[in-house]
């Protein structure tokens, strides 16, 4: 397995796994009634995770999502906001390609790093 650094798992893999296993999710949710959503949205999914998986670890979006905290505990942790991305990605059609839905979750992680002035008292 191909190391980043020499320390851990590529960082472009644990995007790709959490990519696959919300795919994997999708699929065991899928049935007749749903219109196809559910079948639609995993295979959004495994094409962003085939995307990334290919990805250099110096790719700009990488790089973002690094810096904005999405990689913790070896793990990639998108946040909440990204999570519900994930989740919803192609769900209700089929628009945007993997590059789209990693600038989506950089900007809602970048987000979260964007302090909010606070209300005057």
């Amino acid at each position: 397995m191909e190391m980043s650094g020499g320390l851990g798992v590529r960082k472009t893999w644990m995007i790709a796994q959490y990519l696959r296993t919300v795919a994997r999710w999708r699929l065991d949710r899928a049935e007749q009634s749903d219109g196809g959503r559910n079948a639609r949205a995993a295979i959004g999914l495994i094409d962003a995770a085939a995307y990334v998986w290919d990805l250099d670890e110096s790719d700009r979006i990488v790089v973002r999502l690094t810096i904005a905290g999405c990689f913790m505990l070896g793990r990639f942790q998108p946040g909440l906001e990204g999570e519900r991305i994930i989740r919803f990605w192609h769900y209700e059609d089929g628009c945007g390609g993997p590059a789209e839905l990693l600038d989506e979750i950089a900007a809602a992680a970048e987000r979260v790093l964007v302090p909010r002035p606070r209300a005057r008292v």
